[in-house]
């Protein structure tokens, strides 16, 4: 007996790259309608596009890290690749639904749901039951694993931000807004998480590590010394 699928399978056919029908700064939507390449709904789906193709870095830089991360750990990264690349095929999904006009949108038509957003929370809850409490902001780094995590994060941020501008302007769905803001809450844990099971240093926002406070520093410093002198 064969499943029936939950969304319907794709439907494309792709033995040329390139066509020159975009030449001209005009795309199309699935719908078949013609929109300037740089309108909101374009660039929200690109942007989307683009953040597919930062997580696909994070997955391969996890994949290479695997090698050398201890066994007890080891199941944990694989656990983070494997929502990642489920990740990746939730974002052409949601891909399609944006480069589509409300009424164009089919019934099977792949979308993001409320399983995708509880699903991610869920992921979200486990992952922070090995973490410490943050008493500060912390910055990318200690880790290339860590670093393509918070650019996919930030990435993240931006598709949102333009979704949301999207919905204000009645041409989407709201499940997407939600859907990116609880992938961007799990980047950023997601990021902690890798640092931890790879054994790298969180790296703490300190304000004043800056010019202006290492000055100050180096000026009392001075001072005193000269006290002492």
């Amino acid at each position: 007996m064969t499943q029936e699928r939950t969304f319907r399978a794709p439907r494309i056919t792709i033995n040329r790259v390139y066509t020159r029908h975009g030449d001209g700064g005009l795309t199309r939507l699935v719908g078949g309608q013609q929109l300037p390449k740089d309108d909101l709904r374009i660039e929200s789906y690109g942007t989307v596009d683009e953040l597919n193709a930062f997580i696909g870095a994070a997955r391969q830089t996890l994949l290479e890290a695997l090698p050398g991360t201890a066994p007890d750990r080891r199941e944990r990264l694989e656990t983070l690749g494997r929502s990642l690349y489920r990740v990746q095929h939730e974002l052409f999904n949601l891909g399609s639904i944006l480069a589509t006009l409300p009424e164009d949108v089919h019934p099977r038509q792949p979308r993001i749901t409320e399983a995708e957003i509880e699903r991610l929370e869920a992921e979200i809850d486990e992952a922070q039951e090995d973490l410490e409490t943050l008493r500060s902001f912390v910055l990318p780094g200690g880790a290339r694993l860590n670093t393509d995590l918070h650019v996919a994060r930030t990435v993240c941020r931006r598709a949102e931000r333009l979704c949301v501008q999207l919905g204000r302007e009645g041409g989407a769905d709201p499940l997407p807004v939600g859907y990116l803001n609880r992938l961007s809450d799990a980047l950023f844990v997601w990021s902690r998480w890798a640092s931890l099971l790879l054994g790298a240093p969180e790296v703490l926002w300190e304000p004043d590590v800056s010019a202006s406070g290492m000055a100050a520093k180096a000026a009392t410093e001075d001072g005193s010394t000269k006290e002492q002198g």
